[in-house]
């Protein structure tokens, strides 16, 4: 009972303890468990001005940008340019929400009104734009196709933010105007002007090698500059190349096949000879160049100019009579063989008028389009229909139906333009016809409804068939590449990476400075793998790893981990040593000279006395010197015949004396120059703003924590 009590008198006491022993456990759990303390760096990839953009936003919209990018555009360049979007709407939508800047259902309305205003699906029988008809298709889209409602949405969200931006940009121009006493200052600044003479001894008369800059001037003025050399954290690499390229072997054996093209006869895999029709006297060529010969190139039936051939080749091939082969010979990464398969005359250049209609799905088609790819094609065919009988229509239904926004301002018209400048089907129509031919043609675009205005000088074109092996290495090649990949890989690792490197007679590249959201790797390019290994928290200097690349492989190893912070005394060399220099050099010519009239001075220093006439603050320029923006804000500080002290400007040491001083006109008004004021700031608005923003925001970049990339 006794114990009792006492546990009782000692309960707070107890409590806390327990109390502390739970923190401590789920502490203890935490650190053994790290995704718990980095589930948000894993879950929000930045925060702009408090606004965090979560990783499975960012990452949708960069599933769709790289859909809309297509395959030319990598991973990480189509990330940098969503992460930049991102960036760029939570710093303005920070601003807007500041300002209280809002879209309205009615503005909204109008915006919409303005941008569909001549789309011939929102328009009435008068012209004009129909608000129940833009109604009734987005409810129609609503109910029909929640992907194409999605898109409508994005659009709008388009529209608006456009409008958001352009108000608050305006409004930035609108409170900033140039008052009269600015405009006084702008014409004196152009108007005030001095003459004056002046010796100038140049930096270059001490050279570089009487200069000692040592590592702790370029580290003292590192520290005494920090702004200037921060740098993220880094990676210093190293690497040896091994391409699977093509033997002399091996691009002989490729010459040898299509030459057995060319004579008839091929070789099967036991080495068998087999007798097969010569490639100049096929008859159906593309048959026999993508089927018999399976070329990596198929037929092209198109009709070529001269111009229009491989440059080296285009002779020999142009002068064949039909039926005669050329070749083998090599272009672009491949050894070809080439006939001529017909000759006939085609006009160098056409003049056409066109109306296009677009479908759902159709390149470039707007997102208000909803005609079936069978309802366009009626369309085109009722318009052709009516224009056969009056082809003064074409205009007007350019207005009312064309899609194509680059020709609808000259009635659907194409000027003269060169055979091929148009897509393909749109080109056979074109300069396969005659003046006068109306007609109805189908490309990615939509259906076109061509009239053909014009053709003219017409030169001889040629059908070319051409048999391509690509030109790649034989499997022995391919094998010989990995051993000594491997072999290299293996010495490396036992011994020092540069001296086998030079054993083997491999070049070894380095590459400094690579930062943990790169992907490139000059000589290689984009390597995302390489990078994100060298930042690997379990990888340290002189670890080598090899890594497959297209063609090859590469043998890289890790040299250097720059930490985030000041750049090194050897990183910032380059940029240190021409300004302490400049400096010292400054120091020594005015050290030596004691003269203080100009004439002396030039004396001593074995030059001349030099003038300049109309100098203005405006345009800071001396004749015979250059821009010297100090030396001429000098001159403006001293009278009429006074001479200046020592001065340091940008290419030497100067001595200035003004010899006349002449006033700006004053003039009974100055708005004129405060208009010009005016128009200078606000005509930077748009290329500066965003940058100002962007610099004062607030940016958490988790990106590499996220491993996004």
């Amino acid at each position: 009972m006794a114990v009792l009590n006492k546990i009782r008198q000692r309960s707070l006491f107890l409590i806390l303890i327990i109390a502390l022993a739970l923190f401590a456990f789920v502490l203890a759990d935490l650190f053994k468990n790290s995704d718990a303390l980095t589930a948000k760096s894993q879950n929000v990839i930045a925060t702009v001005n408090g606004k965090e953009i979560t990783r499975e936003d960012f990452l949708q919209k960069v599933e769709i940008a790289q859909r809309q990018a297509g395959p030319t555009a990598t991973n990480t360049q189509v990330m940098n340019r969503v992460w930049e979007q991102e960036v760029r709407q939570a710093i303005m939508e920070s601003q807007f929400e500041e300002l209280g800047i809002t879209v309205e259902k009615d503005q909204m309305r109008d915006l919409l009104r303005t941008s569909l205003a001549t789309s011939p699906e929102f328009l009435n029988e008068a012209g004009i734009f129909d608000e129940n008809k833009l109604n009734e298709y987005i409810a129609n889209l609503k109910e029909t196709s929640p992907a194409g409602f999605q898109s409508w949405v994005n659009y709008e969200k388009q529209i608006a933010a456009n409008a958001l931006n352009q108000n608050y940009y305006n409004m930035v121009k609108a409170g900033l105007t140039g008052t009269l006493a600015e405009g006084e200052l702008e014409h004196q600044l152009e108007g005030n002007k001095v003459d004056l003479k002046y010796v100038q001894v140049a930096y270059t008369s001490i050279p570089d090698s009487l200069v000692k800059i040592s590592k702790s001037d370029i580290s003292e003025y590192i520290n005494e500059n920090k702004k200037q050399f921060e740098v993220e954290a880094s990676r210093d690499i190293r690497f040896v190349q091994f391409n699977e390229e093509a033997s002399v072997e091996d691009e002989n054996m490729i010459k040898e096949e299509l030459n057995r093209y060319k004579k008839g006869q091929l070789v099967d895999a036991n080495g068998r000879k087999n007798v097969i029709t010569p490639f100049a006297e096929a008859t159906d060529n593309e048959d026999y160049i993508n089927s018999v010969a399976a070329s990596d190139i198929k037929f092209n039936n198109r009709f070529l100019f001269k111009e229009n051939l491989p440059e080296e080749h285009a002779d020999a091939i142009f002068n064949l009579e039909e039926v005669q082969v050329y070749g083998p010979y090599k272009e672009l990464g491949y050894f070809k063989i080439s006939k001529i398969v017909a000759v006939k005359q085609i006009p160098d250049s056409a003049k056409v008028r066109h109306i296009l209609i677009p479908f759902l799905g159709a390149r470039s088609a707007a997102p208000q389009v909803t005609q079936t790819e069978a309802q366009a094609k009626s369309t085109a065919d009722s318009l052709l229909a009516v224009l056969k009988t009056d082809r003064s229509k074409f205009p007007e239904f350019v207005t009312e139906y064309s899609s194509d926004q680059g020709s609808v301002s000259n009635e659907g018209r194409y000027d003269w333009h060169a055979y091929g400048s148009m897509v393909p089907e749109f080109n056979d129509f074109e300069f396969g016809g005659k003046v006068g031919d109306l007609g109805v043609v189908k490309t990615a675009f939509g259906f076109h409804i061509i009239e053909i205005e014009g053709l003219k000088d017409p030169k001889k074109a040629v059908q070319v068939g051409t048999i391509a092996r690509k030109i790649e290495p034989s499997e022995a090649t391919t094998d010989k590449v990995f051993r000594d990949a491997s072999n290299f890989e293996i010495k490396a690792g036992e011994g020092d990476f540069e001296t086998v490197a030079k054993e083997n007679k491999f070049t070894v590249r380095p590459v400094n400075g690579i930062k943990i959201l790169d992907e490139s790797i000059p000589g290689v390019g984009n390597q995302r793998p390489i990078v994100r290994w060298a930042f690997e928290k379990d990888v340290e200097v002189g670890d080598i790893k090899r890594f497959n690349i297209p063609g090859g492989y590469v043998i890289a190893q890790v040299v250097a981990q720059n930490k985030a912070g000041l750049m090194s005394v050897d990183d910032a060399t380059a940029r240190v040593l021409p300004i302490l220099r400049k400096q010292r050099k400054a120091e020594m010519i005015k050290d030596r000279i004691s003269a203080t009239a100009l004439e002396e001075i030039a004396a001593a220093e074995k030059t001349s006395v030099k003038t300049a006439t109309g100098i203005n603050m405006k345009n800071p320029t001396i004749s015979g010197a250059g821009r010297e923006p100090f030396v001429v804000g000098a001159a403006f500080g001293l009278n009429e015949g006074e001479t200046s002290g020592l001065l340091e400007g940008e290419k030497g040491v100067y001595a200035i004396q003004v010899t006349k001083v002449t006033p700006a006109v004053k003039l009974e008004n100055y708005q004129a120059a405060a208009n010009r004021v005016e128009q200078q700031k606000t005509s930077i608005v748009n290329a500066r703003l965003y940058n100002a923003l962007k610099d004062a925001a607030e940016i958490e970049d988790n990106r590499a924590e996220a491993q996004i990339q």
